[in-house]
């Protein structure tokens, strides 16, 4: 429901009307003067006031100009004993959607109290959608400016034009033809799903079926049956034929997300869907051919996991025909800055508010801020600071970032924070070119092997942040021989 201001210096009156509205479902911050509906106003937003006209030393009446004046664009009505054509006159013209005229009929006041909230609710809703149009006519464009961004981008509208399926790769003279496989890489929270989306988009399918599936959420007992569907009787629990998520993707895309946490014993079917374009249903007799674009994304090393035996090489060079690298959010410069604006424009408009900008203080601290959980992350911090923010300027502690984990995109090697830390301790890296990634890889391993397992220890040895190195663990998927690994 709403938050209301109630304004009233009866005081019988402001608990009665006070109680009314809250029975009926609305917040209400009563206040006995104008000055005192001024500091409650500065401390929390409101979607209507409802004030008396006479209120001692200062008039409602000139109250709610200078609402208006201040930008107020809830709901107002006025209440008063001394009705006058002129007062009602001029609290319209001043901005007041309502005039009622004690005594208060319970009833009635909540009737146009809800007419005038469903009023202005629309008239707000329809101003932030144009506001929204005007600052991002591009909906379905993956948002940034960014060069590493753009560049992935471009690829990802390039590939979305190579047909679904691409006979000339099937030798094996079936029906089928193998499909076209497209692998998207990146850290969790990075835009994967995103651009997977926009492939779909831009391709000449995008009218056809989108299927997002995403593999860790699917239990093993399941999954092969929720890919493939079965035939009625296939097991004890079929009671009916099901179509599987590969007959639903058919014509269009199927987006296989996290592919890296994919069963290996599904991966065998899985590459002879792709290189064939032949699915056969859990219990069915006969195969029967599918085209479609197969998208694969994942935040792991897959290379690692095939030298590990985690996963299979020939898929690997199946789904990596076409492969996307998407870049962190703290590589991307100003994007982040981008995004999180148009983040709060979507939230606001989604909660019924009025549009907010990020305060320059704010854009500096989102800046600043490595986002360890890059776009998902980011999301977080705006949504909190769209609905919990009074003021149409949202700051920087709105965003709710502790300065503790705020720090430059770092311009050194990791090797450096090491020497400060432990400088007795020597970590050993093969000669070569290597990717900072791959650098701050061996540095945590090497870390948690002269710490034993130990992840406090380790992340110490470092100077990185316990939960930052706990994070790092598991998006770069490390495995040691020490059994004590992920252990306190």
């Amino acid at each position: 429901m709403a938050n209301i201001l109630l304004i009233e210096d009866d005081e019988n009156l402001r608990l009665t009307v006070g109680r009314s509205l809250e029975k009926s479902g609305h917040g209400v911050v009563a206040a006995d003067s104008v000055q005192r509906a001024r500091d409650e106003y500065k401390m929390s937003h409101f979607d209507l006031v409802l004030s008396d006209v006479n209120l001692g030393a200062e008039s409602g009446i000139d109250y709610i100009q200078e609402l208006r004046e201040s930008g107020f664009n809830g709901g107002i009505i006025m209440m008063t004993a001394f009705a006058t054509v002129d007062d009602a006159v001029r609290a319209m013209k001043l901005g007041a959607d309502d005039y009622l005229t004690k005594p208060i009929r319970l009833q009635e006041l909540l009737l146009i109290t809800d007419r005038v909230i469903n009023q202005r609710s629309q008239t707000r809703r329809l101003r932030l959608y144009q506001h929204l149009e005007k600052t991002s006519r591009k909906a379905r464009q993956p948002l940034g400016q960014s060069k590493p961004w753009l560049e992935a981008s471009l690829l990802a509208q390039r590939v979305a034009q190579i047909p679904v399926i691409n006979r000339t790769q099937d030798l094996s003279g079936s029906t089928g033809g193998a499909l076209t496989t497209i692998l998207i890489t990146g850290e969790t929270g990075s835009g994967k799903g995103v651009i997977a989306r926009y492939i779909h988009d831009s391709s000449p399918e995008h009218k056809l079926p989108f299927v997002h599936v995403n593999c860790t959420a699917l239990p093993a007992s399941l999954i092969e049956s929720e890919l493939f569907g079965h035939e009625k009787g296939a097991f004890t629990d079929a009671k009916a034929s099901r179509e599987g998520l590969f007959e639903m993707a058919d014509g269009g895309t199927i987006f296989l997300d996290e592919i890296g946490d994919l069963d290996l014993s599904l991966q065998s079917k899985l590459l002879s869907v792709i290189e064939h374009g032949i699915i056969r249903k859990v219990g069915a007799a006969k195969e029967r051919p599918v085209r479609m674009r197969v998208l694969a994304a994942t935040n792991k090393d897959l290379g690692e996991m095939v030298k590990s035996g985690a996963f299979r090489e020939d898929l690997l060079f199946r789904i990596n025909a076409f492969a996307i690298p998407l870049p962190s959010l703290r590589e991307r410069g100003e994007d982040s800055v981008l995004i999180a604006q148009a983040m709060l424009d979507q939230l606001r408009i989604e909660y019924g508010m009025e549009p907010a900008m990020l305060s320059d203080e704010a854009k500096a601290t989102i800046r600043k801020y490595a986002w360890p959980g890059n776009v998902r992350e980011l999301f977080n911090s705006i949504q909190r600071a769209a609905m919990l923010s009074t003021s149409d300027l949202i700051s920087s502690a709105d965003l709710a970032i502790h300065t503790s984990q705020t720090t430059e995109k770092p311009n050194h090697s990791p090797l450096d924070e090491c020497d400060k830390q432990e400088s007795d301790i020597q970590f050993d890296f093969l000669s070569g070119n290597h990717t900072a990634a791959w650098v701050e890889r061996e540095l945590m391993i090497q870390a948690l092997e002269h710490s034993s397992g130990n992840v406090s220890k380790a992340a110490k040895l470092i100077g990185m942040q316990r939960s930052s190195f706990r994070y790092r663990v598991e998006r770069y998927g490390i495995i040691t021989s020490n059994p004590r690994v992920g252990q306190v």
